[in-house]
């Protein structure tokens, strides 16, 4: 997590501060319990409360006692005692490490799941915005790199729109799946500390109780919070390919926004680059790489080790920051990309007529050829097309075998662009809805 690629809000989780506030909510509100069920002095509670609740953590004083220590929950242990006074002995009653460690986690993977979901919630704006002034400028459709046959430039951003909208789906099913907390006490059987505790403290933190925790919340819950934001990740290095593809020199139908002033390259001062979409690249890859650590935290040694603890440390507020700033930064790409149909019309004439070679073949051999032979004589007309050689309606018009099957104007309505296009309304009425 490095400034550059940081954002304050989702940074603001993952700070030392906002880590010991959530510490300290989880042992005052297990405390409050506890005084409920008549275990500690109610005063006892109040006292925690009222000295806690506007207290600063000194964040170098509790690193001070953890020198000492080696355990940072009893170094904060520590200090809150010192801000609480003599009631603080009945704080943390019944309760280990991983009650507070684990909670706190997933309290906080649950505030940057609310800021990733919003996130999307801007992407998808911007996609539909885009979508729905782009549904019918035509443009060519790619297979392996190669020109096809013609869809619109809406299309690829509502088929981008629904992929999003699948990973807002998921992503808000792990946030679900992530919301639990345990206050169980050691290997989980809450021997000394009634499960009560736990659902008060889960209400009060929005959490659902963890079913049984063994003194650790079962590492798959997190396993698939990653995982989905790798999906996440994935989708965005997909469209930011789709558009530094659309924005090379030779293709050149969209291209990122280029501000006033802004340099493209320290030698050559013509460049424009995808710099953008290729920063969206490396973080993607970035959120990917993740993934795999969080799958391997789930094999945890009986009911607790702390193998998975480093890893969480480094890659929950990692992959969470750098998807919030590579979501924002996808939005902004989307949002001024500069589009040209100009050129996306000439692109699609480049080859002379050869995006309508299917059309051809369909004809004939509705027209009574065999396949076989229908695709001979287009391929044949197609090639030298392909190379250069004149254009595809032309040639096809002077082919005897093809006129012996279609007419001219047979052959001249195989050519109509908008015959590829009738469908995109109700591809659009799929991925938006009917309004």
């Amino acid at each position: 997590m490095i400034p550059r690629y940081s954002r304050p809000e989702m940074a603001a989780i993952w700070s030392p501060e906002s880590r010991f506030r959530i510490w300290f909510e989880i042992e005052a509100y297990a405390t409050s319990a506890l005084a409920e069920l008549g275990v500690v002095p109610k005063e006892a509670a109040d006292k925690v409360w009222e000295k806690g609740r506007d207290a600063v953590f000194d964040v170098a004083r509790i690193d001070e006692i953890e020198a000492v220590t080696k355990h940072d929950v009893i170094a904060f242990l520590t200090h809150l005692a010192e801000i609480v006074g003599p009631e603080a002995r009945f704080v943390h009653q019944g309760m280990t490490s991983s009650d507070v460690l684990d909670t706190c986690l997933n309290v906080q993977l649950t505030k940057a799941a609310d800021i990733l979901i919003a996130d999307l919630d801007k992407l998808l704006a911007a996609l539909k915005k885009r979508a729905f002034e782009h549904k019918m400028t035509p443009t060519i459709g790619r297979s392996h790199g190669i020109h096809a046959e013609p869809v619109t430039f809406g299309l690829k951003l509502a088929q981008a729109y629904a992929e999003f909208s699948r990973n807002r789906e998921r992503l808000v099913a792990a946030r679900r799946e992530i919301a639990t907390c345990a206050i169980s006490g050691a290997v989980g059987t809450f021997a000394n500390i009634d499960p009560r505790v736990e659902e008060y403290v889960a209400e009060k933190m929005g959490l659902a109780a963890e079913p049984v925790s063994t003194q650790v919340i079962p590492r798959d819950r997190h396993a698939m919070f990653f995982a989905v934001l790798g999906v996440v990740a994935s989708s965005m290095e997909r469209l930011a390919i789709e558009v530094r593809h659309l924005q090379r020199t030779e293709v050149l139908e969209a291209e990122e926004f280029f501000s006033e002033g802004q340099k493209g390259s320290s030698a050559m001062p013509h460049k424009r680059n995808p710099v953008l979409t290729e920063n969206i690249t490396g973080l993607a890859r970035m959120v990917r790489g993740y993934v795999t650590p969080a799958l391997e935290n789930v094999a945890l040694w009986h009911e607790r080790d702390i193998s998975h603890s480093s890893v969480e440390r480094m890659i929950g507020p990692d992959a969470t920051v750098t998807l919030d700033f590579a979501l924002a930064r996808m939005t902004g790409v989307i949002d001024k990309l500069l589009v040209y149909p100009e050129q996306m019309q000439k692109n699609l004439d480049r080859l002379g007529g050869l995006v309508h070679s299917q059309r051809v073949l369909l004809a004939l051999t509705q027209g009574g050829l065999s396949r076989e032979d229908s695709y001979r004589l287009v391929q044949r007309n197609a090639m030298p097309v392909w190379r250069g050689e004149g254009d595809f309606l032309t040639l096809l018009k002077a082919d005897s075998e093809v006129t012996a099957v279609l007419k001219p104007e047979q052959i001249e309505e195989c050519f109509d662009l908008g015959y590829h296009l009738k469908h995109v309304d109700t591809i659009f009425r799929r991925v938006f809805g009917e309004a």
